[in-house]
């Protein structure tokens, strides 16, 4: 996950300043992600749940981060789509259901632990926090599709917005 985003740092960087943001966002999502799940470099030994204040912290940043894919770098594709191109406007509609799963299960996840983790919750945690992590693997993966079609067919050399 964390080589995908420095990937589209490298390829996207600087194109576009709510891509920018989105993509430190993104990479601030994966880091909190890591700790959580006791991933290396971060303790992978984990022999109890982490605590309910690094799970809200996650949390929080999970939701910031949907938020501004749906709220602004979303809604930028979309309109440039619009103006620009039908092949792209297929591409963002077909890709759309597909974030949306993720969508789905990240705020069900929040739902669940973001204010009350208990021990009661263990083995469930473990187990939708890995679901959670595949989905969004697999969003980052479509939106980084998006991302690109945007850059290739529709920013103009002067947009920096």
């Amino acid at each position: 996950m964390y080589t995908r985003v420095q990937t589209a740092r490298q390829k996207w960087g600087g194109s576009l300043t709510a891509i920018d943001n989105w993509l430190d966002e993104r990479q601030q999502l994966i880091v909190s992600y890591c700790k959580l799940a006791a991933l290396p470099p971060f303790d992978n030994k984990r022999t109890k749940l982490p605590t309910q204040t690094a799970v809200q912290e996650f949390c929080q940043l999970m939701v910031d981060y949907l938020s501004a894919g749906h709220f602004e770098v979303y809604e930028r594709i979309v309109s440039e789509c619009a103006v620009n191109g039908t092949d792209s406007r297929k591409l963002a509609d077909s890709l759309y259901p597909k974030i949306a799963v993720s969508t789905d299960l990240a705020l069900n996840f929040n739902d669940l632990y973001a204010d009350h983790l208990s021990t009661k919750h263990s083995a469930a945690f473990d187990r939708e926090l890995s679901e959670l992590g595949q989905a969004l693997e697999e969003r980052f993966a479509y939106e980084d599709e998006l991302i690109n079609t945007l850059y290739e067919k529709h920013i103009d050399s002067n947009v920096s917005a």
